[in-house]
């Protein structure tokens, strides 16, 4: 049915050039805001799986327990 009636309207070539345009534009503007934003601010979020509640990092280094 659903075939039918896409048959019927038409040219649909303007739903795959509106769906293309749509993804370039979120796309490209999230690439913008990205190359935008903070460096200190990235690298801040990058570190927090590492710190601890008071802001030290927690990593541990399994090295140290060689024997």
């Amino acid at each position: 049915m659903y075939k039918y009636l896409l048959e019927s309207a038409g040219n649909i070539n303007w739903m795959a050039i509106s769906a293309l345009l749509t993804f370039l534009t979120v796309f490209i503007v999230s690439a913008v805001l990205v190359m935008r934003k903070d460096k200190s601010l990235i690298q801040k979020m990058a570190n927090l799986p590492f710190e601890d509640e008071a802001g030290n990092h927690n990593i541990k280094n399994d090295n140290n327990n060689e024997k």
